[in-house]
């Protein structure tokens, strides 16, 4: 039996995935992968919850990798992030540990685990001038027709939805190379939250965020030059902060429609990961309830269980 190449943490948005993560690395004195697609950015922090708090566990720092890589108003994908993941991924392993990866963008995770064939997909001009001015849900209605490789669960805008459209697009008409990366044999966790609960911890964490300078940090990021329509682009926090601080919602407005939006987007992740197993990939679901040793202690016997 091959020993498990990775440990993979993944679960929908206030699931608590990344301080359980931080604290299982620190127990196997290993390094964490992030695997999300906004904490990337630098400067970004309230917005996409980095809480780089959660990677000190009993006064020890647990080292992370694939946060803060990228300058805000960057279009980051799926194609650079299964390069940089590769990158550190072999620089820990060459360090004589297993990493942890951790996340919830799950076309991310699937890319590295199965070792998708992925090209760099160019701007389309052409295709981007026939789709401009449509609303979501036709763009929507456009992607959903494609084979289904693009990650929708981040497609919450039109810029965002006709970038999908033009990957989808590309890869329609361009055959991808032969597989650059080998699949990775992984033991993945996922943190199972109650409904119930995850609605109160996502409507309690976005006025956390808004009281600790969510709106702030929007503005600080527009104040530096970065166009609305970038910020537009990465959706949820910055798309409705964005709107209202360019007049396009009443504060009220923001709050509440944001909140409903954190809502679906925590939906679409489980879709995700439903979808993984559907897709032959096995997710041993461990409930969010239990006490952190509790957590460590099903893993460390999954590990065992594995042995060769």
């Amino acid at each position: 039996m091959e020993a498990y190449q990775l440990i993979t943490v993944l679960g929908p948005t206030a699931s608590g995935k990344t301080s359980f993560a931080a604290a299982l690395a620190q127990r196997l004195d290993t390094e964490i992968i992030s695997a999300d697609s906004r904490q990337v950015y630098r400067s970004m922090d309230i917005g996409t919850g980095k809480d780089i708090a959660d990677y000190t566990v009993n006064g020890k720092a647990v080292p992370y990798h694939l946060i803060d890589i990228r300058e805000p108003g960057y279009k980051y994908n799926v194609y650079e992030y299964q390069h940089d993941f590769a990158r550190a991924y072999q620089a820990v392993r060459d360090r004589g540990k297993r990493p942890v990866l951790c996340g919830g963008t799950g076309m991310y995770i699937e890319a590295v685990l199965k070792g998708y064939r992925l090209l760099d997909v160019p701007p389309n001009p052409e295709l981007r001038r026939s789709l401009a001015g449509k609303p979501l849900a036709e763009l929507e209605a456009l992607l959903a027709a494609y084979r289904a490789l693009h990650n929708k669960t981040d497609v919450d805008t039109a810029q965002r939805a006709i970038r999908a459209i033009e990957i989808e697009d590309y890869y329609r008409h361009q055959a991808p190379p032969a597989n650059e990366f080998a699949p990775i044999h992984s033991l993945n966790i996922g943190i199972r939250i109650d409904r119930e609960a995850r609605r109160q911890k996502i409507s309690q964490r976005l006025r956390t965020r808004i009281e600790e300078g969510l709106v702030d940090e929007v503005q600080q990021l527009l104040r530096s030059g970065i166009p609305p329509e970038d910020l537009l682009y990465y959706g949820l926090e910055y798309k409705y902060v964005t709107l209202y601080l360019t007049g396009r919602l009443a504060r009220e407005e923001m709050v509440a429609q944001l909140e409903i939006a954190i809502h679906q987007f925590a939906k679409r992740q489980m879709t995700w990961f439903r979808g993984m197993e559907r897709r032959g990939c096995t997710i041993h679901w461990i409930d969010a309830s239990l006490p952190t040793a509790g957590k460590i202690s099903l893993v460390e016997a999954l590990l065992r269980q594995n042995q060769p």
